[in-house]
Order: C-alpha cells, then sequence, then structure tokens
C-alpha cells in the first residue's frame, strides 16, 4: 500500500484495499444496502483515497464538520476551511455500526463503508458560513436542497477509483506528482489553479510569479465538477498542453490534472486550494483577485469583493506552508506589445476584466480569431473547434401558472429565432409528458422529475450550440435553480407574469374549475403553490402587453447580452 506523506508531518494510508481483500470485499458488498452518492461525492471520495485532502481520510464526523464550518478548522485545530461530508438521505435506512456499499451514479462499486455517525446539519448554516452567502444564483447554494437530509462518517475501504479514459498520462495522484516535481530540480514549486482555457493574462500571471522565485510552474487545473457551463475539460486541456510545449519559455513546468470538485466558494476555496497544492507538493500558489468566485449575484453584484481571497489564502500561508503570490491586474500596452501593471490611464490598453473568456467568445461568435494579445492562434483553433461554440448555445426558460401564455410566447419567440438562422428546440411541458413523461403523476416529487428532464434536455441542447425554448408552469424555485446550474450561465428565465385571476377566465380546458371541484389535486394555484422568480432575467405580461411586444423584449435581452447577434436582427427585420 501507498504511504502518503502530508504537509503536517504525519501519513496516511492509501484506502485501496489488496487484492485478496478486494475479493471479498466485492462478494460482500453483493449482500449490503447500497447508497448511490453523487457526482461530487465521487469526486471527494477520489481525493480522499489518493491523500488529496490530507489530513482526512474519511468524510467529515459532527466534530470536524461544526469546526471546519464555524472555525475553517479541523476539530484538533488543523486549518481546513471546506467541509468535506457525504450527505443522504434518512430514507435509505441507515444504522449505525453497520456497512453499506457506496456506488457511483452508474451503480459501479466505488467503497464500502461502516457507518460510525449520522449527524443532522443546516442547509442555511452551510450557505451562510462556507458560501458567504443563501443567494440562489450561487451554484452551490443551489445545489444544497438536493443534498441528503443528514450526513454520514466512518472507516472507508475503497474498491475502486474512478476510471478515466482521456489523459491518462497527465492524472497524477499527489505521491506521483511529488516526484515528477522533485525530478524537475528546483526547490521552489508554483502552482496555478484554473478552470478556464489558458490566455495570455494567465500566461503573464504564472511566467511571472515562477520566475519571481526561480521555482517550477505547476500547472494544475480542476477537471472534476467546475462552474456550471465551463468549457468542457478536454477543449480546457489541450489549450494546456499548446501552453506547455511551445509557449512555457524553456521553464520547467508540469502539468497535472486534479480531480476535485469545486465549490466556487471564493476566499475559503482559495485557502482550501492551497491546501491541496501543498499535498500535491507545492509551497507557492497563485491565487487570482476572482478566485473561484462563480459571477454576479441575483442583484448583479460579484459574490466576493476582489482580492477578498487574496488576503484570506495570505493570513494562513504561514500556517499551512504556502505562500500565496497575489496576481496583479495586467492590461495589454499596444504601443509596447506587452502587458504592464493595471493603471488608471486607458492609454495602456484594455483592462484585465476584458479578458475573459467571455470575450473569446465574443470575437468566436462572430467567426473571427482573437488577436493574439488575448490568445495564441493555436489555442483560438482549439477553442472553434469545439468547446467554447458551446457559449452559443442558449436555454429560454419560461414559467408562469396554466393559462399565463407561456406556449403562445415560445412558439412566437421560436419562430424568430428560427427567422436569425439559429436552430432552436420548443420543449412544452404539455407535449413532454405526453413523451419524455408518460407516466408521471403530479406529486410533488413527479413535476420534479418533469421539469430535471426538460431540463437534462435543454442542458444537451445548450451543450451542442443550440437553443432551447422550454414553456412549463415548474412551479419550484429550487428546481427551477437546479436546472440554472445543470445549462449554466445562459440559462435565461423568463417569468409570464399573468395573474390567477386571468389565468381561470382563460381555461379552456376547464382545468382550473375541476382543481375548484376538487376532482383535480395538486394543481398548481388552487391546492398547490406557485413559488414566482425571485430574480427572473425577464418579466413579461399578458394583459396589458401584446404577444409581438412580449418577444421584442425578449430579443432585445437576448440582442444586450449578446446570445443573439444584432446585425443579423436589424438585417431581418428591414
Amino acid at each position: 500500500m501507498l504511504s502518503l506523506i502530508t504537509p503536517y508531518g504525519g501519513t496516511l494510508v492509501d484506502l485501496l484495499v489488496g487484492n485478496d481483500d478486494r475479493a471479498l470485499l466485492i462478494e460482500k458488498a453483493k449482500h449490503l444496502p447500497s447508497i448511490q452518492i453523487s457526482q461530487r461525492s465521487v469526486c471527494d471520495l477520489e481525493m480522499l483515497a489518493i491523500g488529496g485532502f490530507s489530513p482526512l481520510d474519511r468524510f467529515m464526523a459532527r466534530a470536524d464538520y461544526t469546526s471546519v464550518v464555524n472555525e475553517m478548522r479541523l476539530a484538533d485545530g488543523i486549518v481546513f476551511p471546506i467541509p468535506i461530508t457525504l450527505p443522504v438521505e434518512r430514507s435509505v435506512g441507515l444504522v449505525l455500526d453497520r456497512e453499506v456499499a457506496l456506488r457511483d451514479p452508474r451503480n459501479h462499486l466505488l467503497a464500502v463503508m461502516t457507518i460510525e455517525e449520522i449527524f443532522e446539519w443546516s442547509r442555511r448554516e452551510f450557505a451562510e458560513r462556507v458560501a458567504g452567502t443563501e443567494d440562489p444564483r450561487h451554484p452551490l447554494v443551489a445545489e444544497l436542497p438536493h443534498w441528503g437530509d443528514v450526513n454520514i462518517s466512518g472507516r472507508l475501504r475503497l474498491i475502486d477509483l474512478p476510471q478515466y479514459f482521456d489523459f491518462p498520462h497527465l492524472r497524477l495522484a499527489p505521491v506521483a506528482t511529488r516526484q515528477a516535481l522533485s525530478e524537475l530540480g528546483k526547490s521552489n514549486i508554483v502552482a496555478f489553479q484554473t478552470r478556464n482555457p489558458i490566455h495570455r493574462v494567465h500566461e503573464e500571471l504564472m511566467t511571472r510569479a515562477a520566475d519571481a522565485v526561480n521555482g517550477t510552474l505547476f500547472l494544475h487545473p480542476a477537471v472534476g465538477m467546475t462552474k456550471p457551463g465551463d468549457v468542457d475539460l478536454f477543449t480546457r486541456v489541450r489549450t494546456y498542453e499548446v501552453f506547455v510545449d511551445k509557449y512555457s519559455g524553456g521553464r520547467k513546468t508540469l502539468l497535472s490534472l486534479l480531480p476535485v470538485a469545486m465549490r466556487m466558494a471564493g476566499p475559503r476555496e482559495a485557502v482550501w486550494h492551497a491546501i491541496i497544492r501543498r499535498n500535491y507538493g507545492a509551497n507557492h500558489f497563485i491565487v487570482g483577485r476572482s478566485h473561484a468566485c462563480p459571477g454576479s449575484d441575483s442583484k448583479g453584484e460579484p459574490f466576493y469583493p476582489p482580492e477578498a481571497a487574496n488576503h484570506l489564502a495570505e493570513k494562513y500561508a504561514d500556517e499551512i506552508g504556502v505562500q500565496i503570490l497575489s496576481s496583479a491586474e495586467l492590461r495589454y500596452s499596444p504601443n509596447e506589445d506587452q502587458f504592464v501593471v493595471g493603471s488608471s490611464d486607458e492609454s495602456v490598453g484594455p483592462d484585465i476584466a476584458k479578458l475573459s473568456g467571455s470575450r473569446v467568445r465574443e470575437f468566436l461568435a462572430a467567426s473571427q480569431k482573437p488577436p493574439e494579445w488575448i490568445t495564441r492562434p493555436e489555442i483560438a483553433d482549439i477553442l472553434q473547434d469545439g468547446g467554447v461554440r458551446r457559449g452559443l448555445g442558449v436555454c429560454i426558460w419560461m414559467t408562469g401558472l396554466s393559462g399565463a401564455g407561456k406556449s403562445a410566447t415560445a412558439e412566437a419567440l421560436t419562430t424568430r429565432l428560427n427567422q436569425l438562422g439559429r436552430s432552436v428546440t420548443l420543449l412544452d411541458g404539455d407535449v413532454v409528458r405526453t413523451h419524455l413523461s408518460k407516466g408521471l403523476g403530479f406529486s410533488r416529487e413527479d413535476r420534479e422529475t418533469n421539469m430535471l428532464r426538460i431540463g437534462f434536455v435543454a442542458a444537451e441542447v445548450v451543450r451542442h450550440g443550440g437553443i432551447a425554448v422550454c414553456a412549463a408552469i415548474s412551479p419550484f424555485r429550487s428546481t427551477r435553480n437546479q436546472i440554472r446550474q445543470m445549462v449554466g450561465p445562459n440559462f435565461i428565465e423568463i417569468f409570464v407574469d399573468t395573474s390567477l385571476e386571468v389565468c381561470e377566465s382563460r381555461d379552456t380546458k376547464g382545468m382550473y374549475e375541476a382543481a375548484r371541484r376538487g376532482k383535480i389535486k395538486n394543481f398548481t394555484g388552487i391546492d398547490d403553490p406557485y413559488e414566482a422568480p425571485e430574480c427572473a432575467e425577464v418579466t413579461v405580461g399578458t394583459v396589458n402587453s401584446t404577444l409581438a411586444e412580449n418577444v421584442a423584449t425578449i430579443m432585445k435581452y437576448l440582442e444586450a447580452r449578446r446570445l443573439i447577434s444584432p446585425e443579423r436582427l436589424r438585417r431581418t427585420t428591414a
């Protein structure tokens, strides 16, 4: 078995059992109750097993969980800012001191756990303290309602690690990474975290930091779970390989992939990422101005103040043994053809904020290659070939009461988008129930299942660069937020705000009348609630506005977000 050296001087024994024990454990697991864990928990289990979360060797018990949430420390005082837990539903029949088999979402057997502790947890407390917000636009907060009601902890015996068939030569565990870094011969190791394709500013930040301490550059991108809507890992890794092969300037550089599930928890995550990189052998870590920030909240403000991550990481740097290298704000100077430290003088060129993935997507959407000061030509080719094409995909989700006018608006909008030459898939709630969700009833669970099925199809349409226009009552706010996370940043919620009284007056099918008489149960708006959006991107009404006006309002929003081409829009209306 492997012995993993931790940054705290101890050792962590690999959780993988030997071959003979493994065969016995597999046979035993056939007769054990099973828990199917989420993809996030699969990533966490792998990181626990390979030593990436050292000194942890299991999912946290209550004492560690409580201390981490409140103090950013394990119960023994060691700094660890992110709770690593295994949330499950009470209904799975948990029993203390009993063994359970842990399986992935595809039912592959991964491990056996001896349940030593079962404890409740508060979603609100978790959101407030770990994410720093209860805003449902935060991807982690949006997930929480769908996590299990209790956490379980106990001894783990790993049967298999997740299997990967992509980039196997780049998937190095901590022990192998430490060995590879040692062979490069420098004492200082500068780690760089990213979940985006490499752009020129990234290059500048990495190479300047490595040169400043005469260190080896350790490019260590997160490839487990990142922010919904991010460029796929296949495209991203290809851009990293181009940088290492052609543009690292002869510096000693190691590229390795990190199978971590990000939390997008800003400052706390920066400290966590530094600890993880220390487990992999780094002693310096570059922290960006908006490290692990999920973007803007429901009010359009950043979730975390600029540089908050730098400040918190620097506070714990000496204790965790990783020196923090803060990334400067860089601008490009066309006259000097180089990047300079940010200045209020606009003559030096565009601001760093404009050198983003979204700006690259704007160029590619217009079939233009970004200039070389933004991204290398080979990398632009890779992005054009695949990944960033997804940035053109859009999900337009229309929600409202039955009879609000969702279907009519969706059909009119679909026609308008087709006129622009876009590929559009219309997913109407009633039609989906007839085909994709045939057999589902109208309990809350069945309605959530129906919504998630529509969301899954929409996310696939978006992933391939198409537009999904969805019209469904979708009464539950938490489920709509979950679908938002499935789709990514181009999820556009349209609230068709029509009152219950007006919807009842339009009731040509007699559904509301039947619900009032008790013939239909769980009917939204009558004996079951409709949770209106708190911060929809667009709100339209169908009483004081015409169908054409509502479509124009939505189109104007899409144009402002650069999700459709304004030039083509003007040509088709001329």
